[in-house]
């Protein structure tokens, strides 16, 4: 898939207040602080689309963006900020499931998993809430660059172990200062978009 129009859409603080476009739509979900902003400017190829903060637990949003008037990347906010109240933590998760759970235009989820560490809690409860639901994920370590050569692959052994995950799992290694990943994670999104089996 080439990029060739990227608009965004609007942000939203439900599920009523999202666009009412019938387009399909692909959401990202990780956890704070994941690369999730880092990672959609270069997915989209549109630098500062997305708001990089230095701060995690910033995007508080749905946030929505239209590519080539085909279809929507759904930014959802990031999950486990340790200095986020519990009363906003609750609020942000009901409005995420509600989304994964209702949205009739959602094909599929682009799950972040910072490489460098093994899955949290929180990214081991979302992997098996997509896997339950039966929603297609692809799952993709982030921040690559911030490993040496020799220490990707043990990393990614270390990030893979105990997930569970079949073995024909979409898993798409990236990095956002060398863009290793691009071309294959919107290979994934073609397919997903298009409706064709993962």
């Amino acid at each position: 898939m080439r990029i060739e129009s990227v608009a965004f859409v609007g942000s939203a603080a439900d599920l009523a207040s999202c666009p009412q476009r019938p387009l399909p739509e692909v959401a990202l979900s990780g956890r704070s602080n994941v690369g999730k902003s880092s990672l959609l400017n270069v997915l989209l190829g549109r630098r500062g689309m997305a708001r990089v903060s230095a701060t995690p637990g910033k995007t508080q949003l749905i946030n929505t963006f239209l590519v080539n008037d085909r279809f929507h990347l759904v930014d959802l906010p990031g999950y486990g900020y340790a200095r986020m109240p519990a009363a906003e933590h609750a609020k942000l998760r009901r409005m995420v499931h509600a989304y994964l759970r209702q949205r009739g235009e959602l094909r599929g989820v682009v799950q972040l998993l910072d490489a460098r560490h093994e899955p949290s809690r929180d990214d081991i409860e979302m992997l098996e809430w997509l896997r339950t639901a039966g929603l297609a994920f692809c799952l993709v370590p982030t921040k690559m660059d911030k490993l040496r050569p020799g220490e990707r692959k043990p990393a990614l052994a270390r990030l893979m172990r105990g997930l569970d995950l079949p073995d024909d799992q979409p898993v798409v290694p990236f990095s956002s200062r060398d863009g290793d990943g691009r071309d294959a994670l919107l290979d994934w999104l073609d397919i997903t978009v298009s409706g064709a089996r993962n």
